[in-house]
């Protein structure tokens, strides 16, 4: 099987293919040029592995949460190119996909959602399968849900933004952090395969992202 992943909700970018377990990617810190260099990055992904679009099998993308233009970029280009070659799609949980980045099997996976919020989730790793322990939401970091136990990695950039506040409410449960992990490409591929080899790919049609949050900004008078 192949695959085509694309991650781009954070101010990485990343383009990754994968073949039966096999992974080539390119990532890189763009800031917010997603839409310039996204295109240019999946097509050498595809040159150096000598693979067309029409031989693909499936398109997988990072969902969200994250940034709202970053989302909406990797979502819109994942349905264009399913389209344009009559591929299935699969959606991925950017906050799962940065547990499965990070390497560690008890995540509480957060990313910075601006205006003193954090996007949250909480995953224990089963049999070489991820069990959500808390849906993703959108919260303040002193009201995170809680976790039991110990043993737990606090991963992403919430906890760059808010590590006071996080590391208070999760006190006795942190084994350690990983402020700098990001969602990335070869993560939502793996997470990926194991859909479309379940016969989960959706209709490109189908694509949406996830999006945890209608407000993007604050009032003036709430600043």
């Amino acid at each position: 099987m192949r695959l085509l992943a694309l991650e781009t909700s954070t101010e990485f970018c990343s383009v990754a293919l994968w073949q039966e377990g096999a992974i080539v990617e390119r990532c890189e810190q763009v800031g917010q040029k997603h839409s310039e260099l996204l295109m240019e990055m999946l097509d050498g992904v595809l040159r150096e592995a000598n693979i067309t679009l029409a031989q693909l099998e499936g398109i997988a993308f990072g969902a969200g949460p994250g940034s709202f233009t970053g989302v909406r970029i990797a979502c819109g280009v994942a349905q264009g190119l399913a389209l344009g070659a009559d591929l299935p799609v699969v959606g991925i949980c950017t906050l799962e996909a940065l547990a499965q980045a990070s390497g560690y099997e008890k995540v509480i996976a957060t990313l910075d959602a601006r205006m003193a919020e954090v996007y949250h989730a909480a995953y224990e790793k089963r049999d070489g399968n991820w069990v959500t322990v808390h849906q993703p939401g959108l919260c303040l970091p002193k009201d995170a849900k809680p976790v039991d136990g110990t043993g737990w990695f606090g991963v992403g950039s919430g906890f760059a933004a808010h590590g006071a506040a996080l590391g208070e409410r999760y006190a006795g449960n942190l084994a350690g952090i990983d402020a700098q992990a990001v969602p990335q490409a070869s993560a939502i591929a793996l997470l990926a395969s194991k859909l479309f080899m379940t016969g989960q790919g959706m209709d490109a049609a189908l694509a949406m992202p996830l999006y945890l949050r209608d407000k993007v900004a604050l009032k003036t008078s709430e600043r």
